[in-house]
């Protein structure tokens, strides 16, 4: 598994249109080969930015599978415009999970 996080910085004033737009978006997202979970979290202290996890089978149903899609185009034109800057997105495996309770 491999987790897809995007930094999302969005245009001041714009975060409900964003989060409607989201919401809209992330049937997408969901829809795509490889695709396991997702959340969208925003900050308390920047409450115009956002952060993304998205889990993925595999590298590659995020990099080729999704940005690949014609799918992609339609998350684009609902999503992109909000940003300022463009976003950052990392991808990372996990090393440990565990709760207070195993540990």
């Amino acid at each position: 598994m491999v987790l897809e996080v995007a930094t999302l910085d969005v245009k001041t004033g714009q975060e409900v249109e964003f989060e409607v737009a989201f919401g809209r978006a992330q049937g997408i997202i969901c829809s795509m080969k490889g695709y396991i979970a997702h959340q969208l979290q925003k900050c308390v202290e920047h409450p115009s930015r956002y952060m993304l996890f998205v889990q993925w089978e595999a590298l590659e149903d995020h990099t080729q599978g999704f940005r690949g899609s014609p799918a992609y185009q339609d998350w684009k034109v609902l999503l992109h415009h909000f940003y300022d800057p463009f976003p950052k997105v990392e991808h990372y495996e996990m090393v440990f999970s565990g709760s207070c309770g195993e540990c």
